[in-house]
């Protein structure tokens, strides 16, 4: 199917809605449809309007649901779905004793393709049309990843992680292969179809100064692709960070040296920023990525959201759900999570707010708003359709909504998969897809 007519509530962001009643950021059509036609958004609006456009197309009448951009996920780890939801460890000891252990049999390129796959169905299941991701250090995790995900048509960003010390045998690789291995995947992969690469040193801890000049250079050849790491998630990470690299004037400088600080640095955490390093990410344009399931179940600290968004220099902030640290493969509830951190500092996060987050506000934060997360003319056919009616207890409280904005905290509060009606990836159907298999 070339063409196809999506009707129902269509919602998508003009830009960050201030308040829970400011609709002027919003694009909301009580009667919408979206004309897609190969892959793209040709139209968009109201149903009158659009379907005069489209034409003798066939129609996926999803009415009375709401019609949103697909989710976003900025920092996820696959190879970690067999770790969710291990028990009692703080940051250190959970990579340890979980996570290391786990990445370990990435080394078998099975493995890694079973997982990939699996991957990418829980996060269609849950409505995530786009995530960045955490590779095994093994060149053949990423080659999985990145197959799968050219396989489903899908906009993702990935790479191998690079590590080279404080860490298992069989789980490090050196300076020269880790930047061999990078450089081959991007130019096996970067731009092919709709993947994109993410040079990816884990973090300061697990990469010797060496390393960390390969991921420079890396960097400086490849100005167009990603970098992600992780950044001030624990106070031991931290302390462990400073005795590894003296000569740093703190954590986020370390990488500052490396010229690994840009606007396409995605940084995961950020909890325990100095003002010295707020600054810092923010005169490079680097993301702070906020992973609130993640930061509770590890006791990593609350991500000051507000705080760091109203400073004089503003930072740059995305969403994500760190699995396998974080608890749940949703954006729904990642976002029900990061509502509560808000709370606790005394803040709230209105809904709109919310849902501008996870759609256009993480894909500007990742710099492929021009192609994902606003259902503009012209962008990637990446749509989901969300019911707030989608349990008994989710219908009962709907009885008594009366504005968009109560119905969107409804489903940030009690949604889930079950939530998520149907996914559109380049504008083909994918979550029915998976239901019948």
């Amino acid at each position: 199917m070339t063409s196809l007519l999506i009707r129902g509530r269509v919602l998508s962001f003009l830009r960050e809605p201030v308040a829970a009643d400011d609709l002027d950021a919003c694009r909301y059509e009580e009667d919408g449809a979206v004309f897609v036609r190969r892959g793209k958004i040709v139209a968009v609006g109201d149903f009158a309007t659009v379907s005069a456009i489209a034409g003798d197309v066939p129609l996926a009448d999803h009415r009375p649901h709401l019609i949103l951009p697909g989710f976003i996920d900025a920092h996820a780890h696959f190879p970690q779905m067999q770790v969710i939801a291990s028990y009692g460890a703080e940051l250190l000891d959970w990579l340890n004793n979980y996570t290391f252990p786990e990445e370990t049999r990435f080394s078998d390129a099975q493995h890694g393709r079973r997982i990939a796959r699996l991957f990418f169905d829980e996060l269609v299941r849950h409505g995530t049309t786009t995530v960045a991701a955490y590779c095994s250090v093994h060149k053949a995790s990423a080659e999985a990843f990145f197959a799968e995900s050219h396989a489903r048509n899908m906009l993702n960003i990935a790479g191998k992680v690079m590590m080279d010390r404080n860490a298992p045998d069989g789980l490090t690789d050196t300076p020269q292969s880790g930047y061999d291995d990078s450089k081959a995947l991007i130019g096996e992969w970067h731009g092919k179809g709709r993947q994109l690469y993410a040079i990816t040193p884990r973090f300061a801890i697990t990469s010797t100064p060496d390393q960390m000049e390969m991921a420079q250079a890396l960097a400086a050849e490849h100005p167009d692709c990603h970098i992600q790491t992780h950044l001030s998630e624990n106070h031991a990470e931290i302390r462990w960070t400073e005795e590894l690299y003296p000569q740093a004037k703190d954590y986020t400088d370390v990488y500052a040296q490396y010229g690994l600080l840009g606007r396409k640095s995605l940084l995961g955490h950020c909890i325990h920023l100095s003002d010295r390093e707020a600054d810092a990410m923010s005169e490079s344009g680097a993301v702070a990525v906020f992973c609130p399931t993640s930061n509770l179940f590890l006791g990593s600290g609350l991500f000051d959201y507000q705080r760091y968004r109203r400073r004089p220099n503003p930072l740059t902030v995305a969403a994500a759900t760190d699995v396998g640290g974080g608890t749940n493969y949703s954006m729904l509830r990642t976002m029900d999570e990061g509502y509560k951190v808000i709370a606790l500092q005394g803040e709230k996060l209105n809904p709109l707010a919310s849902f501008w987050q996870i759609t256009r506000g993480n894909a500007e934060a990742l710099s492929i708003a021009d192609r994902a997360g606003t259902l503009d003319e012209g962008t990637d056919a990446d749509i989901i359709v969300l019911d707030a009616r989608a349990t008994p207890g989710m219908r009962l409280r709907m009885e008594t909504v009366s504005a968009l904005s109560e119905e969107l905290f409804l489903l940030q509060t009690l949604g889930d998969d079950r939530a998520v009606r149907e996914v559109y990836i380049a504008g083909a159907a994918a979550k029915s897809t998976l239901s019948a298999a």
